[in-house]
């Protein structure tokens, strides 16, 4: 680890401060992805501007079909709370498949949104379900807000304060997982609506999380695993690597997704 210097913010607007004020300054709020690209020299920020004593970047609220998470969050809380799992069963369920006891007990949405691993469960979420990003500045559209490897819409001086996700008729999240890391190889979040249903993939795009738009003509027409059948994404744009092949991703995607809408229908 190197110098650098640690600020508690006070206030949302003590924190937008704190970070245009600095070189290089950082938000934290879990730390379980800053942190361990900072001791892998990977990011080296003047300042780290601690989220943590915010009040009430840690709500979860249930209203007019909508759910809004804080950013702060935890994982584990995502996971165990009795309003995600009555109003948004799936998301409560991909919460507690992320990382392990530790990670989910430190880790935040807020800070799994902003950093937009190419492999984390969050991103898929959102984008299938079309959800409104909210910082503190603006509310940006999930689709809009995800713009690349590890890269997002946000300003240096923008916060996630929180999330909000519409509530579909039916969801459900299916993940082959990395037995190590547990992050996603491949990761299918599939969200039916009245009148749409969308499916967003993480883990195996180069880039970041993408939809798969034949899979959600298909499933319009007839939602059933059934309908999934014979159906295949092409290779171009997934990720390969020494855990898996484009084309193993690409025969994954179809396999998470028939699961997903399986377990959707219950």
């Amino acid at each position: 680890m190197y110098d650098f210097t640690y600020h508690k913010a006070a206030s949302l607007d003590d924190a937008a401060k704190l970070l245009a004020s600095a070189v290089d300054a950082k938000p934290i709020a879990g730390g379980q992805s800053l942190l361990p690209m900072m001791k892998f020299r990977l990011a080296s920020p003047s300042d780290l501007v601690d989220l943590g004593t915010i009040a009430g970047l840690d709500r979860i609220e249930a209203e007019g079909g909508t759910l809004t998470l804080g950013a702060m969050c935890r994982h584990g809380a995502v996971c165990t709370s009795e309003v995600v799992q009555k109003t948004l069963p799936a998301l409560a369920h991909l919460a507690g498949l992320i990382g392990d006891p530790a990670v989910r007990h430190r880790g935040t949405l807020g800070g799994s949104l902003a950093n937009n691993d190419p492999t984390a469960d969050y991103p898929a979420a959102a984008v299938s379900l079309g959800a409104t990003i909210v910082t503190s500045k603006r509310e940006i559209a999930a689709e809009d807000f995800f713009t690349g490897l590890f890269e997002t819409a946000l300003e240096p001086d923008e916060i996630v304060v929180a999330a909000r996700f519409p509530v579909p008729e039916k969801a459900a999240y299916e993940k082959f997982r990395n037995p190590a890391s547990r992050y996603a190889m491949v990761g299918v979040f599939v969200a039916k609506f009245p009148d749409v249903v969308r499916v967003a993939v993480t883990g195996a795009g180069a880039s970041g999380v993408f939809r798969v738009p034949s899979f959600e003509e298909a499933l319009s027409k007839d939602f059933s695993a059934d309908a999934l059948k014979g159906l295949s994404i092409s290779t171009d744009g997934l990720a390969g690597d020494i855990h898996a092949s484009a084309e193993y991703r690409a025969h994954l995607v179809g396999v998470m997704a028939r699961r997903a809408v399986a377990a959707a229908n219950g």
